[in-house]
Protein backbone atom coordinates (compact mmCIF):
# COMPACT_ATOMS: atom_id res chain seq x y z
CA UNK A 1 0.00 0.00 0.00
CA UNK A 2 2.92 2.44 0.52
CA UNK A 3 4.28 1.92 -2.70
CA UNK A 4 0.68 3.06 -4.11
CA UNK A 5 0.48 5.67 -1.98
CA UNK A 6 4.41 6.72 -3.38
CA UNK A 7 3.33 6.60 -6.40
CA UNK A 8 0.16 8.77 -6.38
CA UNK A 9 1.95 11.58 -4.70
CA UNK A 10 5.04 11.61 -6.77
CA UNK A 11 1.87 12.17 -9.91
CA UNK A 12 0.70 14.87 -7.83
CA UNK A 13 3.49 16.73 -7.43
CA UNK A 14 4.33 15.96 -11.22
CA UNK A 15 0.93 17.47 -12.00
CA UNK A 16 1.35 20.65 -9.59
CA UNK A 17 5.00 21.19 -10.87
CA UNK A 18 3.17 21.02 -14.69
CA UNK A 19 0.91 23.64 -13.59
CA UNK A 20 3.21 25.83 -11.93
CA UNK A 21 4.81 25.77 -15.30
CA UNK A 22 2.23 26.23 -17.27
CA UNK A 23 1.34 28.99 -15.15
CA UNK A 24 4.97 31.15 -15.19
CA UNK A 25 6.95 29.30 -17.64
CA UNK A 26 5.90 32.12 -19.96
CA UNK A 27 7.70 34.71 -17.12
CA UNK A 28 10.51 32.64 -16.51
CA UNK A 29 11.49 32.26 -20.00
CA UNK A 30 10.94 35.74 -20.70
CA UNK A 31 13.25 36.75 -17.75
CA UNK A 32 15.73 34.47 -18.83
CA UNK A 33 15.60 35.75 -21.95
CA UNK A 34 15.96 39.43 -20.94
CA UNK A 35 19.38 38.00 -18.91
CA UNK A 36 20.52 36.43 -22.22
CA UNK A 37 20.36 39.63 -24.10
CA UNK A 38 21.58 42.01 -21.42
CA UNK A 39 24.63 39.80 -21.34
CA UNK A 40 24.85 39.90 -25.12
CA UNK A 41 24.24 43.77 -25.32
CA UNK A 42 27.00 44.24 -22.25
CA UNK A 43 29.34 42.03 -24.30
CA UNK A 44 28.86 43.43 -27.61
CA UNK A 45 29.50 47.01 -25.85
CA UNK A 46 32.64 45.89 -24.82
CA UNK A 47 33.58 44.50 -28.18
CA UNK A 48 32.46 47.97 -29.28
CA UNK A 49 34.95 50.06 -27.11
CA UNK A 50 37.86 47.32 -27.45
CA UNK A 51 37.38 47.90 -31.54
CA UNK A 52 37.45 51.75 -30.96
CA UNK A 53 40.01 52.24 -28.39
CA UNK A 54 42.35 49.89 -31.14
CA UNK A 55 41.23 51.92 -34.39
CA UNK A 56 42.44 55.41 -32.26
CA UNK A 57 45.48 53.49 -31.17
CA UNK A 58 46.17 52.71 -34.59
CA UNK A 59 45.16 56.15 -35.73
CA UNK A 60 47.72 57.08 -32.94
CA UNK A 61 50.82 55.56 -33.55
CA UNK A 62 50.47 56.40 -37.24
CA UNK A 63 50.68 59.68 -36.76
CA UNK A 64 53.58 59.54 -34.18
CA UNK A 65 55.54 57.58 -36.84
CA UNK A 66 55.16 60.52 -39.76
CA UNK A 67 55.84 63.14 -37.16
CA UNK A 68 59.08 61.14 -36.29
CA UNK A 69 59.35 59.91 -39.77
CA UNK A 70 63.08 61.48 -41.48
CA UNK A 71 62.39 63.88 -43.40
CA UNK A 72 58.99 64.05 -40.66
CA UNK A 73 55.75 64.19 -42.39
CA UNK A 74 53.87 66.83 -40.63
CA UNK A 75 51.10 66.99 -42.51
CA UNK A 76 50.24 63.57 -42.16
CA UNK A 77 51.14 63.95 -38.43
CA UNK A 78 48.88 66.52 -37.95
CA UNK A 79 45.87 65.15 -39.83
CA UNK A 80 46.02 61.56 -37.43
CA UNK A 81 46.25 63.42 -34.12
CA UNK A 82 43.56 66.00 -35.07
CA UNK A 83 41.59 63.02 -35.82
CA UNK A 84 42.28 61.16 -32.92
CA UNK A 85 41.78 64.03 -30.98
CA UNK A 86 38.06 64.51 -32.58
CA UNK A 87 36.92 61.01 -32.46
CA UNK A 88 39.16 60.64 -28.40
CA UNK A 89 36.84 63.68 -27.28
CA UNK A 90 33.41 62.09 -28.93
CA UNK A 91 34.12 58.37 -27.66
CA UNK A 92 34.78 59.68 -23.85
CA UNK A 93 38.60 58.82 -24.61
CA UNK A 94 40.21 61.46 -22.71
CA UNK A 95 43.33 59.63 -22.48
CA UNK A 96 43.90 59.26 -26.16
CA UNK A 97 42.63 62.65 -27.05
CA UNK A 98 45.04 64.23 -24.53
CA UNK A 99 48.09 62.35 -25.77
CA UNK A 100 47.51 63.72 -29.33
CA UNK A 101 47.03 66.94 -28.09
CA UNK A 102 50.58 66.98 -26.43
CA UNK A 103 51.34 65.61 -29.90
CA UNK A 104 49.78 68.38 -32.04
CA UNK A 105 51.12 71.26 -29.60
CA UNK A 106 54.73 70.23 -30.29
CA UNK A 107 54.29 69.98 -33.96
CA UNK A 108 52.71 73.17 -34.31
CA UNK A 109 55.76 74.81 -31.79
CA UNK A 110 58.33 72.92 -34.09
CA UNK A 111 57.17 74.58 -37.24
CA UNK A 112 56.83 78.19 -35.52
CA UNK A 113 53.39 78.38 -35.08
CA UNK A 114 54.00 79.09 -31.22
CA UNK A 115 50.85 80.58 -30.16
CA UNK A 116 48.83 77.91 -31.71
CA UNK A 117 50.87 75.49 -28.90
CA UNK A 118 50.52 77.57 -26.41
CA UNK A 119 46.80 77.56 -26.81
CA UNK A 120 47.00 73.79 -26.34
CA UNK A 121 48.73 73.73 -24.02
CA UNK A 122 47.05 76.18 -21.82
CA UNK A 123 43.49 74.24 -22.24
CA UNK A 124 45.15 71.37 -21.75
CA UNK A 125 46.76 72.62 -18.30
CA UNK A 126 43.08 74.43 -17.06
CA UNK A 127 40.67 71.80 -18.28
CA UNK A 128 38.85 70.06 -15.32
CA UNK A 129 38.96 66.37 -16.96
CA UNK A 130 42.93 66.31 -17.78
CA UNK A 131 45.05 64.08 -15.65
CA UNK A 132 46.61 65.76 -12.81
CA UNK A 133 50.36 65.05 -14.02
CA UNK A 134 49.68 65.58 -17.84
CA UNK A 135 47.94 69.44 -16.86
CA UNK A 136 51.06 70.12 -14.70
CA UNK A 137 53.34 68.59 -17.77
CA UNK A 138 51.49 70.85 -20.43
CA UNK A 139 51.57 73.99 -18.42
CA UNK A 140 54.95 73.52 -17.51
CA UNK A 141 55.45 73.27 -21.34
CA UNK A 142 53.75 76.12 -22.16
CA UNK A 143 55.40 78.47 -19.69
CA UNK A 144 59.20 76.89 -20.83
CA UNK A 145 58.21 78.07 -24.68
CA UNK A 146 57.63 81.64 -23.16
CA UNK A 147 60.63 82.34 -21.08
CA UNK A 148 62.11 84.49 -23.11
CA UNK A 149 58.93 86.52 -24.88
CA UNK A 150 56.01 86.03 -22.28
CA UNK A 151 55.03 88.56 -18.88
CA UNK A 152 57.69 86.78 -16.39
CA UNK A 153 55.96 87.96 -13.25
CA UNK A 154 52.61 85.64 -14.69
CA UNK A 155 54.93 82.87 -15.44
CA UNK A 156 56.72 83.31 -12.26
CA UNK A 157 52.97 82.58 -10.75
CA UNK A 158 52.50 79.73 -12.76
CA UNK A 159 55.77 78.03 -12.24
CA UNK A 160 55.06 78.48 -8.56
CA UNK A 161 52.05 76.30 -8.28
CA UNK A 162 54.37 73.45 -9.53
CA UNK A 163 57.17 74.43 -7.21
CA UNK A 164 55.14 71.98 -4.17
CA UNK A 165 57.40 68.86 -2.18
CA UNK A 166 55.58 66.23 -3.72
CA UNK A 167 55.49 67.64 -7.51
CA UNK A 168 57.59 65.64 -9.85
CA UNK A 169 57.81 68.03 -12.09
CA UNK A 170 59.59 70.76 -9.09
CA UNK A 171 62.96 70.43 -10.37
CA UNK A 172 62.17 72.14 -13.35
CA UNK A 173 59.87 74.44 -11.94
CA UNK A 174 62.90 75.86 -10.31
CA UNK A 175 65.09 76.17 -12.95
CA UNK A 176 62.30 77.99 -15.23
CA UNK A 177 61.92 80.53 -12.14
CA UNK A 178 65.83 81.12 -11.67
CA UNK A 179 65.37 81.85 -15.59
CA UNK A 180 62.78 84.18 -14.93
CA UNK A 181 64.38 85.85 -11.83
CA UNK A 182 67.34 86.73 -13.96
CA UNK A 183 64.84 88.29 -16.83
CA UNK A 184 64.03 90.05 -14.02
CA UNK A 185 67.08 91.52 -13.10
CA UNK A 186 67.10 89.48 -9.96
CA UNK A 187 70.68 87.70 -10.27
CA UNK A 188 70.94 87.02 -6.61
CA UNK A 189 67.09 85.16 -6.20
CA UNK A 190 68.33 83.34 -9.43
CA UNK A 191 71.84 81.86 -7.87
CA UNK A 192 70.05 80.92 -4.95
CA UNK A 193 67.98 78.64 -6.40
CA UNK A 194 70.38 77.44 -9.00
CA UNK A 195 72.64 76.83 -6.10
CA UNK A 196 69.92 74.60 -4.44
CA UNK A 197 69.21 72.68 -7.57
CA UNK A 198 72.96 71.73 -7.82
CA UNK A 199 73.09 70.01 -4.95
CA UNK A 200 69.63 68.24 -5.18
CA UNK A 201 70.10 64.63 -5.04
CA UNK A 202 66.07 64.49 -5.97
CA UNK A 203 66.97 66.32 -9.22
CA UNK A 204 67.82 64.98 -12.86
CA UNK A 205 71.48 64.58 -13.43
CA UNK A 206 71.25 66.89 -16.56
CA UNK A 207 69.14 69.91 -14.56
CA UNK A 208 72.07 69.52 -11.65
CA UNK A 209 74.47 69.93 -14.17
CA UNK A 210 72.81 72.88 -16.38
CA UNK A 211 72.30 74.61 -12.57
CA UNK A 212 75.94 74.27 -11.95
CA UNK A 213 76.85 75.56 -15.56
CA UNK A 214 74.91 78.52 -15.20
CA UNK A 215 76.27 79.46 -11.77
CA UNK A 216 79.68 79.64 -13.41
CA UNK A 217 78.29 81.72 -15.80
CA UNK A 218 76.70 84.18 -13.02
CA UNK A 219 80.11 84.04 -11.33
CA UNK A 220 79.42 81.48 -8.91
Amino acid sequence: MSDIFHEVDEELRAERAKRLLLRYGGWLIAAALAVIAATGAYEYRQWRQRQADEKLAAIYLEAMHAATATPPDSKRATEGFATVIAEGGAQGRAGYRDLASLQQAALEAAAGHLPAAITIWDRLASAPDTPPLLARLAALLSVQHQLDSGDPAMLASRVAALETADDPYRPLASEMRALLDLRLGKKGEAKQILTTLSRDEAAPPGLRQRAGAVLIELGG
